[in-house]
């Protein structure tokens, strides 16, 4: 009998295409590997798990190359289930960059996946599921989801950035009670808020202490993890109070941070994996989801896996995942900030 995935995705599967101009529309730099979409967050949680208990559905258009097809394959057959349209082109989307500025749009009709979309399939019913959109959408998933008897996933919601805003806020509350795990970055989180103050480790605290807080009759999300960039992620719990966790990457380690593409949805894949591996500690959790994003951010697109024929061992980027968890948890013992605040 096949296995039960320990994660699931419903990001889309896209082929992006990107534009690097500077404040005055001239280009700078085009040279992005094409995978974008939930496949961070299905490689975040695989750096951990072998491919049997991680899932995605990827759509192949008409022109899906080759090239990409082998690349998702190098990390395992059993994670990925194919659906074939012959009748359209793969989804793709265009992501530009002027100066500072960031945008994003579909160039081609999108496939939204829903829970629905498991039936008969061999990822169907998830431990854990991620799903990255609007509150209203959100709604419409946790809606499913609770349609199907005895399963009961633990979720993990990230806010798309544009839904991120004030007049979303009253919807999102809605959803919270049957979130498991709400991560927005800070400048979504504070968006959300109306919170004007600059980023700081006193205002993110703030911030999650307020996502705890809401949801109908104050019943709101489980776990509050707040990625803050250089800061590190802020994770906090009512029952725990919170922490902060370093990225592990430091200002030192400069030469080492090439590409942040995908590192937040790979971080909570590596997180979701983490919850599991943990027993259920969101704070240890976040240590692999911090790690999951450190091997995201050393190269454009995605890290390179290798097995080692003689003993089976899994090395991502040339080192062993495990490894940077226990160094990280080490950099952190005795310092005040991992230290939980109630």
């Amino acid at each position: 009998m096949a296995k039960v995935p320990r994660f699931m995705t419903l990001m889309m599967f896209t082929i992006d295409e990107f534009s690097f101009t500077d404040e005055n529309g001239i280009p700078t730099r085009n040279t992005v590997p094409p995978i974008g979409g939930g496949t961070y967050a299905a490689i975040g949680a695989r750096i951990w798990l072998p491919p049997d208990e991680v899932g995605m559905i990827v759509d192949r258009g008409n022109d899906f190359p080759q090239d990409i097809q082998d690349k998702l394959i190098s990390y395992g057959t059993d994670m990925w289930h194919f659906r074939d349209h012959n009748d359209q082109k793969t989804i793709c989307g265009l992501n530009t960059y002027r100066g500072d500025h960031r945008g994003f749009q579909y160039l081609t009709p999108r496939i939204r996946l829903f829970p629905r979309d498991l039936h008969g399939t061999h990822l169907a019913w998830p431990a854990s599921i991620h799903f990255i959109c609007s509150p209203a959408r959100a709604l419409q998933i946790i809606s499913e989801i609770e349609q199907v008897d005895g399963w009961k996933p633990i979720t993990i919601y990230e806010p798309v950035p544009d839904d991120c805003v004030p007049e979303e806020l009253p919807t999102l509350i809605k959803a919270l009670p049957s979130i498991t795990v709400l991560s927005p970055n800070a400048e979504e989180a504070f968006s959300f808020l109306s919170i004007s103050s600059p980023i700081s480790q006193k205002s993110v605290e703030a911030a999650a202490a307020h996502f705890l807080e809401l949801g109908v009759d104050n019943t709101g999300p489980e776990c509050v993890i707040i990625r803050s960039g250089a800061l590190g992620a802020y994770v906090a719990t009512k029952t725990d109070g919170g922490q902060w966790v370093d990225a592990f990457w430091t200002p030192e380690d400069n030469e080492k941070v090439v590409d942040v593409t995908g590192a937040g949805n790979s971080f909570l894949g590596g997180f979701a994996a983490g919850l599991q591996l943990a027993g259920g500690d969101f704070h240890e959790a976040t240590l692999y989801a911090v790690v999951s994003a450190s091997f995201t951010i050393e190269q454009r697109g995605l890290p390179t896996l290798r097995v080692t024929p003689e003993t089976g061992v899994e090395e991502w980027n040339d080192d062993i995942p495990m490894r940077r968890v226990d160094a990280l948890r080490q950099r952190h013992v005795g310092m005040e900030r991992y230290h939980k605040h109630h």
